[in-house]
């Protein structure tokens, strides 16, 4: 029974042994931007293993905000090396012959985008292998820390974007004399150099080159050491500027209004003209009919009822409806006679006349 489970046990041992397995262990690789980096997956198959062969090779960004990328497919004897971007015509694989079992890849001209864990898969139906391997771009970052003034204390700064201990820093400086300053001599060699009190004479294009066993890589810095600013006049001019828009706001904002007051104003009284005034009557009709009356009531007169008509009652014709108008100096108003009311036995009385004009004399 023991015999027979060492049997069952070694055949086991001999099956896995021969099915799909990848040889490259897993590692590190560190290289310098710019570089081209070696990749390898080379793996082996058993007899059982009669699919097709599918290579894939993925990527997982060090920032860990992207989910895994395909970089480059191999399937169907056909390559696919154009589903990630930041790879594309940069990737690409060291063998002609895949199905030989080097399944390694080259990644050119080196960024520090390209950093991260590059995963290698190799499909072989029922066989299955991945093995995944961690990149590392050296990258150097320059930058000031601080306010560039005269005067002033800042930083200027040189920071590796990765690359493994131990690393050295040179700074030099490339415009005007070439000469660093006499005070950042002692930090020549530091990724951080501090500038106290500082002065023109430090500004200019420095260079800070950052290097490891596996390469190096550099960064430039422009610094402009300018006189300080006026905030204090700044502040005033940016207080005053903004008085003086809102004063002109206001402005636009009341001449607007009085604008609308005044033609709503003006609307209003036009309406109170044309429906509360009357249009006045003709002073020619109303004179005219007021001397037809007088004419049929003197017609119509008796001795015996002249009497209350001894004085023509002007004052009757209303101040709205008749109005007396100056005589004209040229055309001097004509008389009309009374008529003979000797025969009627009544006193004759003055009838007023009418000028051509219509006014009463």
């Amino acid at each position: 029974m023991a015999l027979l489970l060492c049997f069952v046990l070694l055949c086991g041992v001999v099956d896995f042994a021969r099915s799909l397995s990848i040889t490259t262990p897993e590692e590190m690789i560190e290289k310098a931007k710019g570089e081209t980096a070696y990749l390898p997956c080379k793996f082996t198959l058993s007899p059982e293993d009669q699919g097709p062969l599918d290579i894939e090779w993925l990527i997982s960004p060090a920032d860990n905000q992207k989910v895994d990328q395909v970089i480059i497919l191999y399937s169907g004897d056909k390559i696919y090396d154009d589903y990630y971007p930041d790879l594309k015509g940069r990737v690409h694989f060291t063998s002609n012959d895949l199905k030989s079992g080097d399944a390694s890849i080259n990644v050119t001209n080196l960024q520090l985008s390209d950093i991260g864990t590059y995963q290698c898969k190799v499909k072989k139906a029922p066989g299955v292998a991945n093995k995944k391997i961690h990149l590392v771009v050296l990258g150097a970052r320059c930058y000031v820390d601080g306010s560039e003034e005269i005067g002033s204390d800042f930083k200027i700064k040189c920071e590796p974007k990765e690359g493994s201990l131990p690393l050295q820093y040179e700074w030099q400086k490339l415009s005007d004399s070439q000469k660093m300053p006499t005070s950042w001599l002692a930090e020549m060699t530091s990724s951080v150099i501090s500038v106290k009190n500082a002065s023109s004479e430090y500004s200019g294009t420095y260079s800070c080159t950052v290097r490891n066993r596996v390469g190096s890589d550099q960064c430039l810095l422009r610094l402009n050491v300018v006189p300080p600013s006026n905030k204090a006049g700044l502040i005033a001019g940016a207080i005053i500027g903004t008085l003086l828009a809102l004063a002109l706001i206001g402005l636009i904002i009341f001449c607007c209004r009085k604008k609308r007051r005044e033609e709503k104003y003006e609307k209003e009284v036009h309406h109170d003209i044309r429906e509360d005034v009357p249009p006045p009557k003709s002073r020619t009709s109303t004179a005219r009919s007021y001397i037809g009356s007088n004419h049929s009531s003197l017609g119509s007169m008796s001795p015996s009822n002249m009497e209350g008509y001894s004085k023509t009652q002007y004052n009757q014709v209303p101040s709205e409806d008749f109005e007396r108008t100056p005589q004209s100096p040229t055309l001097p108003p004509a008389k009309v006679a009374a008529p003979n009311l000797s025969r009627m036995g009544a006193i004759p009385v003055m009838i007023p006349a009418q000028s051509k004009d219509g006014s009463i004399v």
